[in-house]
């Protein structure tokens, strides 16, 4: 009986091999032969290009920017840090916009380092320091002095009036721009965020 009991294990071994290898047979088989009248399998899809950003709406903040002619320097800085199209969003927001002169009054070579793709980091940090996430008109910041005033990275500008002149930190503000996404505070002076 025991000697019964192993033969039978033993074919059902060899019976489960033998079927086993012709599975694997016919499923190698079916997988590389091809039917002829079968249509070729789909080509894959070509890669996705990214396509370009939509137009600047003329009446947005960076638009603003582009067509002044004291601003060239902060619209080259948002070019080097990758903002056009955060600044372009719709907002809204309150951008305090150095010009020219005020990009000059930096320490010689400042503005040209900034730009460099390894001070990416700190470029943004600074420009982030001239956005606050909300539109504050004039009489609105007016109305704040002696007041502090939160900006895109987290830290705060003080807001004074000094002989009925809007200031922030130690920028004048010497122009004011309603845009279709916030408004432009043209300043005279770059800020810089304090270190802590």
């Amino acid at each position: 009986m025991i000697f019964m009991d192993f033969s039978v294990q033993l074919v059902s071994s060899a019976t489960m091999l033998r079927l086993s290898c012709s599975s694997a047979v016919l499923l190698l088989l079916a997988c590389c032969t091809q039917d002829p009248a079968a249509p070729p399998p789909p080509a894959p899809a070509p890669a996705r290009k990214d396509s370009a950003p939509p137009p600047l709406d003329p009446k947005n903040i960076v638009s603003i920017a582009i067509a002044s002619k004291d601003h060239t320097t902060l619209v080259a800085a948002l070019k080097a840090a990758n903002y056009v199209t955060s600044v372009a969003n719709p907002g809204p927001l309150t951008v305090f916009a150095p010009t020219d002169a005020a990009f000059g009054k930096l320490p010689k070579g400042t503005v040209e380092s900034l730009v460099q793709p390894e001070q990416q980091t700190q470029l943004k940090e600074i420009l982030k320091f001239h956005v606050a996430a909300a539109v504050y008109d004039e009489a609105a910041l007016k109305a704040m002095a002696g007041k502090q005033l939160a900006m895109a990275n987290g830290k705060k500008v003080t807001i004074q009036v000094a002989d009925g002149k809007l200031k922030i930190n130690d920028a004048t503000v010497v122009g004011t721009v309603r845009a279709s996404n916030g408004i432009v505070h043209v300043v005279d002076t770059v800020l810089l965020p304090p270190d802590r």
